[in-house]
C-alpha cells in the first residue's frame, strides 16, 4: 500500500523518537487510520521522501553533532514549505542550530502527547483550533475554572469560559451553544453541587447528543461513584488544592504538581473524541448515500469519495465543528496532494445541530463564492436524491 504521510525524524535523540512512533501508531489506532499509512523517514532512507505528500519534520539533537546530511535535509525542507519543529530537552539555544534558530521550538519535558498531536494536526488529521469548552458551577469552583482557562491558553488551547468569552450584548444561550459544538473536548468541574444546576445538567446533556467528549475533574467530596465507568475522569484529592477541604474551595486553586496529569488527560480525550465524531458523521452520511441508492467509499485517509463515471470523482471530507474558509483552502490543498484522479468537486460534511443561523447563512453564501462546498447534516438524504 502506498504511504500518504510522512514523518521525518532528524537529529539523534533516538529515545525520544522511539516514544513518538509508539505513541502515534497508538493514535493511528484511536483515529481508526491504516498504520501503513505512515512512512517514517531518517536521513537513512531520505531518498524515500517526496515533495508530493504530505511531511511534518521533527529535529532533536546538539547543534554541534549537526552533520552537513542532515543540515542540508533541513535547509530542503524548510523550501519544500514542510512545518519543522524543533524539540530540546534543555537549552533551545546550547541544541538548536543555527537553521532552526528562527524556529519556535518545544521543550520535550512531559509533552509527548501534545508532540503527537501536533504532528497529526500538520497531516489535518486533527483540527490546529484546539478548542475546550469548561463548564463549571460558580459558586463552587470559579477560581479553578478562571486558573485552568489561563493554563490551558498558555498550552495553546482556544479556551471557552463564559466569563470571558461571551461579548456583552450576545444571545447568552445560543452562544453558549454554538461555541459547545465547535469544542473538541468540555472540560466539566464535577463539584458537589454541579449536577443540580440546571446549566450545568444541560451542557452535560448537550455534550453528550453532540457526541462531545468531557473530561470530568471530580472534587473530593463529590462521590466518585457516579463517574467511575466514564474513560476520562480524574478524582481529586484534598491534598491537589492549595486550600484544606473544609475551607472554602471556590476560593482555592489547584497545586502545579497535578495540573500536567489534567492536561495529557485533555489532549488524550481531545484525540478521541474527534475520532469518535468523525465517525458518526461518516456512518449518518454513507447511510445517506445508502438510502438513496448511490454507491460511496470511505477511502483511509478518512475521506469519501464518489465515483461519477469517466474517472472523475467527487470529494466528501468529514468536518468536526464549525467549518470556516481556511477548512476549504486546507482541504483543497490536502486533497490535491492525496487525491490523484479528476476531481469534479470537494465538498465538507459538518453537522450543522446547534450553529447559531447566522453562521449558517454565512456558510450558505460562502458556497456561491468558494470552490469548495460545505454540506449540513440535514441536507445529507436530499444532496443524494439528485443523483
Amino acid at each position: 500500500m502506498k504511504y500518504k504521510y510522512q514523518l521525518l525524524l532528524l537529529g539523534e535523540n533516538e529515545e525520544l523518537f522511539n516514544k513518538i512512533k509508539i505513541e502515534l501508531t497508538n493514535k493511528f489506532d484511536e483515529l481508526k487510520l491504516i498504520q501503513d499509512l505512515l512512512k517514517i523517514i531518517t536521513k537513512d532512507n531520505i531518498r524515500e521522501y517526496t515533495g508530493a505528500e504530505p511531511a511534518y519534520v521533527i529535529y532533536s539533537g546538539h547543534k554541534n553533532n549537526l552533520d552537513s546530511e542532515t543540515e542540508g535535509i533541513l535547509h530542503d525542507q524548510k523550501l519544500d514549505g514542510n512545518v519543522i519543529l524543533p524539540v530540546f530537552l534543555e537549552s533551545f539555544t546550547d541544541e538548536m542550530p543555527k537553521i532552526l534558530q528562527n524556529q519556535n521550538g518545544l521543550q520535550l519535558k512531559d509533552n509527548i502527547k501534545k508532540i503527537c498531536n501536533l504532528i497529526l494536526e500538520g497531516f489535518e488529521l486533527l483540527r490546529k483550533n484546539r478548542k475546550i469548552f469548561i463548564s463549571y458551577k460558580r459558586a463552587e469552583s470559579s477560581n479553578v475554572a478562571i486558573q485552568l482557562y489561563e493554563i490551558l491558553e498558555k498550552n495553546n488551547f482556544d479556551v471557552f469560559i463564559d466569563t470571558h468569552s461571551i461579548d456583552k450584548g450576545e444571545e447568552f444561550q445560543e452562544e453558549l451553544w454554538h461555541r459547545m459544538t465547535d469544542t473538541d473536548v468540555v472540560l466539566m468541574l464535577n463539584t458537589k453541587e454541579f449536577l443540580k444546576s440546571e446549566w450545568c445538567d444541560q451542557e452535560l446533556e448537550k455534550a453528550h447528543i453532540k457526541r462531545i467528549g468531557i473530561v470530568h475533574l471530580i472534587w473530593p467530596d463529590c462521590d466518585f461513584d457516579n463517574f467511575a465507568h466514564l474513560a476520562f475522569s480524574m478524582k481529586l484529592k484534598e491534598a491537589d488544592f492549595d486550600k484544606p477541604l473544609f475551607s472554602d474551595l471556590s476560593k482555592g486553586r489547584l497545586k502545579d504538581v497535578i495540573i500536567t496529569d489534567i492536561l495529557n488527560l485533555v489532549e488524550g480525550a481531545r484525540a478521541r473524541n474527534l475520532a469518535s465524531r468523525q465517525d458518526a458523521l461518516i456512518t449518518e452520511f454513507t447511510q445517506a448515500a445508502h438510502n438513496n441508492n448511490v454507491d460511496v467509499n470511505l477511502q483511509y485517509s478518512r475521506y469519501i469519495s464518489q465515483d461519477l463515471g469517466s474517472k472523475k470523482r467527487i470529494i466528501y471530507i468529514p468536518t468536526v465543528g464549525i467549518p470556516q474558509s481556511i477548512n476549504c483552502h486546507n482541504s483543497q490543498k490536502l486533497t490535491a496532494k492525496l487525491e490523484k484522479g479528476d476531481i469534479d468537486s470537494i465538498h465538507l460534511i459538518y453537522d450543522d445541530m446547534s450553529i447559531r443561523d447566522y453562521w449558517l447563512e454565512h456558510l450558505d453564501w460562502l458556497n456561491n463564492y468558494l470552490e469548495i462546498k460545505t454540506i449540513k447534516k440535514q441536507n445529507f438524504n436530499t444532496w443524494f436524491s439528485k443523483f
